[in-house]
């Protein structure tokens, strides 16, 4: 029977199956299957794959994914569960997790925990009865229960952006002391010495990393730590970066430059800056963390150090690739390098400004290298000396 005949018959008769799809392109059901998968398509020759390609699309066939997990135990679907989808710095590590598994015929399944522990469960629970692959996490608190009757029952995960102290947890997140000590060496060298910390919430990795970096640097760089310096602000937002800084303020203690935990907690001390009438970075200097898109829009740019969220992403989706064919590998940590953007929230303190010198303009990076693939108990240490680029 003539091929386009056969098609047309197909088309009107029945819905494609596929060895419908096989008989079309010339070839056995099993090489078919292979060629209609993205993961297995390597397996036979392209010649083949873009025949069997080509018969799928004539007939209008498209690849039943329940049949599909029945025969593999796979569903192909990995859960990505975010704490709070209006953050900005998640659509660029969703998007590194996309470019990598996407190709390879996964989808993801996003949702988003508002930082609840009882939705999280419950969206974890839904992911799960929906028989995800494999789950990858970005809300970690350093003791997680919830997570830890996850690895008690083999589920494969990874950790993106927090880390837990319980080991035998893949991670991949930036290396917080490495930027935490780039960002107080830029301030010292500008000539700061009361240099204020607005600290995370200290039951997750990003809050107690980046406030014992900050005592650490402040060691190394020969300044005294002042308890007073330090305001700890109990969720990762604008409105408690606003809080921490006021308090601060009022304690009446001196101080002429902020390291805010992340940039979130900065707009918040932009917001308070701009209310009491304060001038950045006239009368003091911000720095964020994170680098989240718009931050090179504020007046002034928030100095801010760069976490590769694209990266973090990509990295760890393969290494939840790695897991769901290799489940025995031993778990692994993964520190990326961070980098210090200098903007325009950053100048020399007033005292120590000549009259009519000019601040800081256009915008430099300061990198630093950091340890990679660390076992799981390592933490974190302070870089090399940092590299100025220009950009």
């Amino acid at each position: 029977m003539d091929n386009r005949l056969f098609t047309r018959i197909m088309r009107l008769m029945t819905v494609p199956r596929l060895r419908d799809v096989a008989r079309l392109a010339g070839v056995h059901a099993a090489t078919a299957s292979r060629a209609l998968n993205p993961a297995t398509r390597s397996m036979v020759s392209a010649e083949t794959a873009q025949r069997v390609l080509e018969a799928a699309a004539q007939l209008g066939y498209v690849a039943n994914p329940i049949a599909r997990s029945l025969k593999t135990n796979r569903t192909n679907s990995i859960g990505v569960v975010i704490p709070d989808l209006t953050n900005l710095l998640f659509p660029p590590i969703v998007r590194g997790i996309d470019d990598v598994l996407s190709p390879l015929g996964y989808s993801l399944l996003l949702v988003n925990t508002d930082n609840d522990k009882e939705r999280e469960a419950a969206h974890i629970a839904s992911l799960r009865a929906r028989q995800v692959d494999g789950l990858i996490l970005a809300t970690a608190l350093l003791e997680d229960p919830l997570l830890q009757r996850l690895g008690e029952q083999r589920v494969p995960l990874v950790l993106i952006n927090r880390r837990m102290n319980t080991p035998g947890f893949p991670s991949v997140t930036g290396d917080d002391a490495g930027g935490v000590y780039l960002a107080v060496h830029h301030l010292v060298t500008l000539g700061h010495r009361r240099i204020a910390h607005l600290a995370g919430p200290q039951h997750t990795s990003t809050g107690q990393f980046r406030l014992r970096a900050y005592r650490q640097a402040l060691q190394d760089l020969g300044l005294p730590h002042d308890d007073d310096l330090v305001a700890h602000c109990s969720a990762w937002t604008e409105a408690e970066g606003a809080r921490g800084l006021a308090e601060l303020l009022d304690r009446g203690v001196e101080f002429t430059a902020v390291l805010a935990g992340n940039d979130l907690l900065a707009l918040g001390c932009y917001d308070l800056m701009r209310e009491r009438g304060i001038h950045c970075p006239d009368e003091l200097s911000i720095v964020g963390f994170n680098d989240m898109p718009i931050v090179d829009k504020l007046q002034p740019a928030l100095t801010t150090v760069r976490i590769p969220h694209y990266r973090v992403g990509s990295e760890a989706a393969h290494m939840l690739l790695e897991r769901l064919h290799k489940p025995d590998t031993p778990a692994k940590s993964i520190l990326l390098p961070l980098e210090l953007v200098v903007r325009g929230s950053t100048a020399p303190p007033a005292s120590s400004r000549r009259p009519g010198g000019a601040r800081q303009s256009g915008e430099t990076t300061l990198r630093a290298p950091a340890t990679q693939d660390r076992p799981d108990s390592v933490s974190p240490s302070r870089p090399h000396s940092p590299i100025l680029t220009e950009l």
